[in-house]
């Protein structure tokens, strides 16, 4: 998400908690009847509205529904069709073949065709997503499919094609010059408003190829307070609100007329070091602050769950990919200090340890659009402090992170980390531990084995072939710690009992809309 400055924020948090978003709401005077059968369906979550650029805020579009992507993803987290029927792969690995649905239309009447979803594609892999990573010579229409032509195999393409960055576009979406003026996809709902950063107004589309939704009107509203997200819950302002505050729930659940779900998804809440920084770059610093963690007591404390502690990377919802018998990171504040003492760092006056007139104190940054990273953050730097280790905590925005690991200033930073927004965690961890590192993946760390180990696997199709490559990686990963798992993730989504159908994703790809209803009031 772009950013956001600071006092700007205050104020939009300050109208959201005063007025209830009742004066951003574009048909909310006072007169409104809220339980007419076609009032706006409000949905309400942390995640501001970013912009148009699918790069950047295509998620906020697939989650509405508004655009669609050439593959989907099952129930199972796989990829499955979506604007493409299926897919082809020649003998040599080389060449992939998707045919289109027929008679899909985009939301201003004009048709999909092979080269409009091609074009929309090739501009996809020309900006910094993940398309632009897989190893593609050309994207090309023929007989009503999309043609992709690679420089070598790699078997996780139909993957990187539900990604939400690869939406599929109109022609009138882009200016002369290319940018995005406006999102006209294939979904079953058009974005009527785009308000960055607070809201989206959407309409039903009549003519969406899955058939006619049963709810004309919706709009999303951003609200970064958790708090706030819960009382609008509760007053009835939001019909369904995703990612609720642990500290919250067990409130909403005794009221009758709320019906709380919780899905395990495959996020994993980690700290992001700089392992180029003096602080982080010998492995027994890093381990250390491994050490310090007590990681069940924050899952306890702030998650309401201590089984979320997260004692490596990759929770147990990543099939093949959590390694059972691998062994745990664990707390040891005496093996901690003494990996430190090794390392050559002393307590100085006040405890905070010392090395060479360098003082072990850091700028550990994080966001709120996953509300319970900055609680996480206090009580790691309280953690921290206890083997000599000082942190000052930054709440900023969502782009801070991926900004300062681009310019080199970030120290660490506490972040959320999806394994599902390509559906396979090898496209992430292509991301995050190739040897260039990732925006929220390793930063000034590589690993040579690693490397080998992820060209390996992306070419391999074969999940008993995988299996152990993927395993020997987790085993690096936990061993040099690029990045400390802290815990893993839940995600609440609460429903007003007047909506049916709200089903909680845990892959965190839709809201489904075109699945919901109107039931009793």
């Amino acid at each position: 998400m772009p950013f956001v400055p600071r006092s700007r924020r205050a104020v939009l948090r300050g109208l959201l908690g005063l007025a209830g978003l009742l004066a951003l709401a574009p048909d909310a005077g006072a007169a409104e009847d809220r339980s007419a059968p076609e009032r706006a369906l409000t949905v309400v979550g942390p995640w501001e509205v970013g912009g148009l650029d699918p790069a950047s805020n295509g998620h906020a579009f697939t989650r509405l529904q508004v655009a669609e992507t050439l593959v989907s993803v099952d129930a199972a987290g796989a990829p499955a069709p979506g604007l493409a029927t299926g897919w082809t792969v020649a003998p040599d690995g080389l060449t992939w073949r998707f045919p289109l649905r027929s008679s899909v239309r985009f939301h201003d009447g004009s048709p999909l065709t092979a080269e409009v979803a091609a074009e929309s594609l090739r501009r996809a892999r020309a900006t910094v997503g993940p398309l632009s990573r897989v190893p593609i010579a050309t994207i090309s229409a023929e007989d009503g499919a999309v043609v992709v032509v690679l420089q070598r195999p790699f078997a996780l393409l139909p993957a990187f094609l539900a990604n939400h960055t690869t939406i599929i576009l109109a022609p009138a979406s882009y200016d002369p010059g290319g940018r995005v003026v406006r999102v006209i996809g294939t979904g079953p709902y058009r974005a009527v408003t785009v308000a960055p950063p607070l809201r989206i107004d959407l309409e039903r589309f009549e003519d969406w190829w899955g058939g006619r939704p049963a709810i004309a009107r919706a709009r999303y509203l951003a609200v970064g307070q958790g708090e706030t997200r819960a009382l609008m819950a509760e007053s009835g302002e939001a019909d369904v609100v995703v990612s609720i505050l642990p500290v919250s729930l067990a409130r909403l659940r005794r009221n009758p007329k709320l019906a709380v779900q919780t899905v395990t998804p495959p996020r994993t809440r980690l700290l992001k070091l700089n392992a180029g920084s003096p602080l982080f770059s010998d492995p027994r610093a890093r381990r250390a602050l491994s050490l310090a963690l007590d990681r069940a007591g924050l899952a306890k404390v702030l998650l309401r769950n201590p089984g979320l502690g997260a004692d490596q990377l990759f929770p147990p919802a990543v099939s093949g990919w959590h390694a059972e018998g691998l062994p745990p990171l664990t707390r040891d504040l005496a093996q901690a200090r003494l990996l430190l003492a090794e390392a050559g760092w002393r307590p100085g006056p006040d405890g905070i340890l010392e090395r060479d007139g360098l003082r072990f104190t850091a700028t550990l940054r994080t966001y709120s659009a996953w509300p319970e990273l900055p609680p996480l953050a206090a009580a790691i730097q309280a953690q921290a402090r206890e083997v000599g280790i000082d942190f000052a905590v930054s709440i900023g925005n969502t782009s801070d992170i991926p900004a300062r690991h681009r310019d080199g200033s970030l120290d660490l930073g506490l972040v959320s980390r999806s394994f599902a927004m390509i559906p396979d965690p090898l496209g992430t961890m292509l991301q995050d531990f190739g040897p260039d590192g990732g925006d929220w993946g390793a930063m000034n760390w590589s690993s040579a084995e690693t490397a080998s180990l992820l060209d390996r696997l992306a070419v391999l199709a074969d999940p008993g072939e995988r299996e152990p490559l993927q395993r020997r990686l987790a085993e690096i990963l936990q061993a040099e710690l690029p990045v400390i798992p802290v815990t893993w993730a839940e995600l609440a989504v609460v429903a007003n009992r007047r909506v049916a159908g709200v089903s909680a994703d845990p892959l965190e790809r839709s809201y489904g809309l075109a699945e919901m209803r109107w039931g009793t009031p």
